[in-house]
């Protein structure tokens, strides 16, 4: 099974030595999002934790969408907030975007998060 780098500018460049995702056989393994503006590279760290992550799915979904995949073919989500405070903020957010059978998940408090933000989610899509 070979693997290929997923690369799309609708989608903030990596802050590190990572792909944004992978793709291996049928599974796409996207990297965690933060809350980056694509079109500027502005990190909104400041901003509400529903719009961070509300920016969040919006680049998920463009690195989905690299890979001719979509909301619908995600198996499996790790979401990570900075306060679990955030968690029924985030999850209202985070529910607009997914479709049923709501893919697996959980929620992990951290004490923080790359350049000081409130929320991160990562997924892996799987496409037949």
């Amino acid at each position: 099974m070979s693997k290929k780098a997923i690369k799309t500018l609708s989608a903030p460049n990596p802050v590190g030595p990572y792909s944004q995702a992978m793709a291996v056989g049928p599974f796409l393994f996207c990297s965690g999002q933060i809350a980056i503006d694509p079109k500027t590279n502005e990190v909104k760290a400041s901003a509400p934790v529903q719009e961070q992550a509300k920016l969040v799915m919006e680049n998920i979904k463009a690195v989905l969408s690299a890979n001719s995949m979509n909301f619908s073919h995600v198996v499996k989500t790790t979401i990570y907030l900075a306060d679990m405070n955030d968690f029924a903020a985030v999850n209202d957010v985070y529910g607009s975007y997914m479709v049923e059978p709501y893919p697996a998940r959980s929620t992990v408090a951290v004490k923080t998060l790359p350049k000081n933000v409130t929320v991160e989610v990562e997924v892996t899509a799987y496409k037949e």
